[in-house]
């Protein structure tokens, strides 16, 4: 059971009375202690053993007998239950007796309520979630010229998104063309896993296994996220030992990118303090209501600082494989920058909203609409784009051949274009 203190407000007629009563048990203490002075003084006369005896000057004083000290303490005891008795009935009513009060309390009165004992956030998301978290291990044999072939064995997190068997993890941890790929599930079942898909860019992938009826996680909006409300970490650290560990902390940053490897950049990320080591890519990050809004893939060498990828960039592909079986990702032919990643690849260059395009392709359907270098895009089909994630949502939502309406600016004036999408290439995937 837990307690919670509230201060009740009281009215100044109550106050008023309340001093008045107060004056009134003073006087009586003040009666009662002139009472207990006189007692005392009697008691005193009455002892006929002096507590010290004088004797000759010369021979200075005589140490006080055993009997001395005992009548010392006997009138020290008699006298302190006197006061005691005639003081503390009086104090003990002055202040508390206000707390004994009916229906009014006094101001700054402390009131203790009981509430009922519930499972906290983290064990209620846990219990939720931990069902839907799964190990992935890999074997990749990779061939050497002098020493042949080599087995490399690796291990990470995925998340069922779908009772079918669909599971999204990071593109790192299913490797490059995995010989074996299992996915090993909380009851205990071991099943072969196939990649459908994946995006080294995003650092995202699917993985599907043959079953039916298997626990999915709810997904959460990652567009909503508010720095400081909870995140939850569901994984496997460190392998096989740790398996489905739970970490818990904040959304400490949003829309955040990071430097993977030199000329990589992994951007719009969801940044957390809920621990994520070696073996939670690919699982869960989860918020307050237990529904996932990031999937884990990072940590930064400052600890604290660990990176999730925003779970609205994978709805719209996981939506076409599902439902499809296949995902076929469009483009415009641009590079796109937001505001976080104009500052690793021109910091000279400053925008407060939308997207900057930094480069356009020549024969690509943004070239053939009339975008240029330095136009920003603020809106696609009505909808307001100021990061990449909602950039590139927005066009994974649609398909080859779609076209979609682009508001953007140059030189200070808005325009606005339609643009036929197109297959993006091989080489950009």
């Amino acid at each position: 059971m837990s307690e919670g203190i509230f201060n009740l407000p009281v009215e100044d007629d109550f106050l008023d009375n309340y001093d008045d009563k107060t004056r009134e048990q003073q006087e009586e203490v003040h009666q009662e202690m002139q009472e207990v002075r006189e007692a005392e003084q009697n008691i005193i006369n009455t002892i006929d053993v002096p507590l010290v005896r004088e004797k000759d000057s010369h021979r200075g004083y005589k140490r006080p007998s055993g009997l001395s000290y005992f009548t010392t303490a006997l009138v020290g005891a008699v006298i302190g239950g006197v006061i005691v008795a005639a003081i503390v009935p009086s104090y003990l009513y002055n202040r508390l007796a206000p707390l004994q009060l009916g229906g009014n309390a006094q101001q700054g009165q402390q009131v203790v309520i009981n509430t009922s004992e519930n499972l906290n956030v983290a064990a209620a998301v846990a219990q939720k979630v931990t069902p839907t978290v799964v190990r992935i291990s890999t074997v990749t044999v990779e061939r050497d010229l002098f020493f042949g072939k080599r087995s490399s064995e690796g291990v990470g997190s995925g998340v069922i998104i779908d009772p079918s068997g669909y599971i999204l993890t990071n593109a790192h941890v299913v490797g490059e063309h995995p010989e074996e790929l299992t996915v090993f599930f909380k009851d205990g079942r071991e099943l072969d896993g196939k990649v459908l898909w994946k995006d080294s860019l995003l650092d995202l992938a699917v993985v599907k296994v043959e079953a039916a009826n298997l626990p999915a996680a709810e997904l959460g909006d990652s567009d909503g996220l508010i720095v400081g409300e909870t995140a939850i970490a569901i994984g496997n650290p460190l392998g096989m030992r740790f398996e489905r560990t739970v970490t818990q902390g904040i959304v400490s940053g949003l829309n955040r990118s990071i430097m993977v490897e030199e000329g990589s950049v992994m951007e719009d990320l969801i940044q957390t303090d809920a621990a994520i080591n070696p073996g939670n890519s690919g699982g869960p990050l989860i918020n307050g209501k237990g529904q996932v809004i990031g999937i884990n893939t990072i940590k930064a060498s400052a600890e604290g600082l660990g990176f999730a990828i925003p779970i609205n960039i994978t709805k719209p592909i996981t939506q076409k494989l599902i439902q499809n079986g296949e995902f076929v990702p469009t483009y415009m032919g641009i590079t796109p920058l937001d505001s976080e990643m104009l500052g690793y690849y021109a910091t000279d260059i400053e925008i407060q909203r939308g997207i900057y395009v930094y480069n356009v392709k020549d024969g690509t359907p943004a070239a053939d609409a009339g975008l240029k270098k330095g136009d920003v895009i603020t809106h696609i089909n009505g909808e307001e784009v100021n990061t990449l994630v909602k950039f590139k949502s927005i066009l994974y939502s649609s398909s080859p051949g779609d076209i979609i309406a682009v508001k953007y600016i140059k030189n200070k004036t808005e325009y606005t274009v339609d643009i036929k999408l197109a297959e993006m290439p091989e080489e950009y995937r």
